[in-house]
């Protein structure tokens, strides 16, 4: 079956090119990237070629009202709805030999990684709004893909992150831009296997309502930050809406340190361990990266605090086995106090300390770089209690720095919290 799907001249190399790996269709808000990305979605069911594929974001029931939804758009927009059999909820279709299906990163929100070993056989995956999936994440999935029955194709959509996070910082040298702070993405030389696809609503103005024009052209000057990255598709130096703000970074712990304890994030495979110290000094708190690893289990985590200075460890309270597990070692540890609103607390108590980071905590920069607030993207406005960009590290922090403030002002600082996103509450920095 041959499809005459209408595409504009900037992304017909995601057809033409065969030697690609990587498609990378990154840029400012209403280019059309779904659209086409969805087109040759279909195009790949309808090959000949072998096309074992996944649509894929963070969260698996995000993907119903997006890839699957472009998907089904497309296929209806053509009339061939007959030439396919799907099942809407597993969000599954399938032409002839050919199948694509839904997979999320993570089961459900905050979730841990979700195992990826299944997609062992797959050649094709879409991921949408690839800014929320992280580097460890990614790298899983890539080792994972080894078929040999077809071509290997990733195509990444996504708005254009900022200039520290890792899609930026593998794929792309960034280019100071006329706009202070931030920087145009040029893909680097030795990608050969990669297509780098940018533009901005301004190669799909056709498709968009003139109402929507507007609206992305007033957010210069009402939302400039904002205009700048996700409508003009610049890459910002600092994330938006960045939740912590002036750390300093140091050579080493002083030895007049006071050690605190220790906060730990747990995890396995494919996420990370995190195991930080925390020290007081001179009115402020001191973050010592210990441990961030992949594949570490509880006795080696209770060996790696045995030899550590004695001190009290908390740890996420979400794995109480795992607790008692270290407890048995005679390690001092105990769970995190958590409950509704513990998130928004913890991060608001760590926004308000005088903190500095070792310069080995090489985790907790990337983390700290990347932590920020959840915009909804059609309006810009902040989303209450969410957040972006992955936080082990920041995790065990939020631990340990909030196990330390008495439970009555605990309690009263919760009471208090605003019902309603408020920027200055979110990041003082804004």
């Amino acid at each position: 079956m041959t499809l005459g799907f209408e595409v504009h001249e900037s992304h017909i190399s995601l057809w033409e090119r065969k030697d690609w790996r990587y498609a990378i269709l990154m840029g400012g808000r209403g280019n059309g990237r779904s659209g086409t990305a969805s087109r040759f979605a279909v195009s790949q069911l309808l090959s000949k070629e072998y096309t074992r594929g996944a649509i894929m974001r963070a969260v698996r029931e995000d993907i119903r009202a997006s890839c699957w939804g472009d998907i089904k758009d497309r296929i209806k927009e053509n009339g061939i709805e007959n030439e396919f059999r799907s099942t809407e909820n597993d969000m599954f279709i399938e032409h002839g030999k050919n199948s694509i299906r839904a997979h999320g990163f993570r089961a459900s929100s905050g979730s841990l990684t979700a195992r990826l070993k299944s997609l062992a056989g797959y050649n094709f995956i879409w991921i949408e709004e690839a800014e929320e999936i992280g580097e460890e994440e990614f790298r899983t999935l890539d080792d994972t893909l080894r078929t040999v029955k077809g071509r290997i194709r990733i195509v990444l959509t996504l708005n254009t992150p900022a200039k520290t996070h890792w899609i930026i910082q593998k794929w792309f040298e960034t280019l100071q831009s006329d706009i202070k702070g931030f920087y145009r993405p040029v893909l680097k030389e030795e990608f050969k296997d990669t297509i780098f696809i940018s533009g901005t609503w301004r190669e799909n103005e056709v498709n968009l309502d003139p109402q929507s024009v507007e609206r992305y052209k007033n957010y210069v000057r009402t939302n400039p930050e904002y205009y700048y990255q996700l409508i003009e598709g610049l890459s910002p130096e600092t994330v938006l809406g960045k939740i912590y703000s002036g750390w300093k970074f140091i050579d080493e712990v002083p030895h007049e340190a006071r050690l605190e304890g220790y906060g730990l994030d747990f995890g396995y495979d494919p996420d990370p361990a995190a195991l930080i110290a925390v020290y007081y000094y001179n009115g402020g708190y001191i973050l010592d990266e210990i441990l961030y690893s992949t594949g570490i289990d509880n006795p080696t985590l209770a060996k790696t605090l045995k030899n550590l200075p004695n001190a009290l460890t908390i740890a996420d309270s979400a794995e109480p086995k795992s607790i008692q597990e270290i407890r048995n070692f005679g390690i001092n540890i105990i769970g995190a106090d958590k409950g509704k609103e513990s998130v928004r607390y913890g991060v608001k108590t760590v926004q308000v300390q005088r903190i500095s980071v070792t310069k080995r905590s090489i985790n907790v920069k990337k983390e700290y770089d990347n932590f920020a607030q959840k915009y909804d993207k059609k309006t810009g406005n902040a989303i209450m209690g969410e957040y972006e960009g992955t936080r082990h590290a920041l995790d065990a922090v939020r631990y340990k720095i909030c196990s330390m403030i008495p439970i009555i002002q605990r309690k009263e600082m919760i009471a208090a919290m605003p019902k309603f996103p408020d920027m200055p509450w979110v990041n003082p920095a804004v």
